[in-house]
């Protein structure tokens, strides 16, 4: 049998930080993202009373004449 040279296994340690600039740009959109949506930034002190004014239609009702009915049941 031949000799075999030296096995070299790479565990992945000390590549680069690409994996941790991405998380860290992630991690600070959704931090500002979250105060934007929460008010901050001073966009959300506004007054507290909200007035609508809504025009509705006028509508006439005709006046309905209803007879008087007597209902009684069997147990009174």
């Amino acid at each position: 049998m031949s000799d075999r040279g030296p096995t070299i296994i790479n565990t992945g340690r000390g590549g680069g930080g690409g994996g941790w600039a991405v998380a860290l740009v992630l991690a600070i959109v959704v931090i500002i993202g979250g105060v934007w949506l929460l008010g901050g930034f001073g966009g959300g002190g506004g007054a507290d009373d909200v007035n609508v004014t809504i025009d509705t239609p006028n509508v006439d009702v005709p006046d309905v004449d209803v007879p008087d009915v007597d209902v009684t049941t069997d147990g009174d």
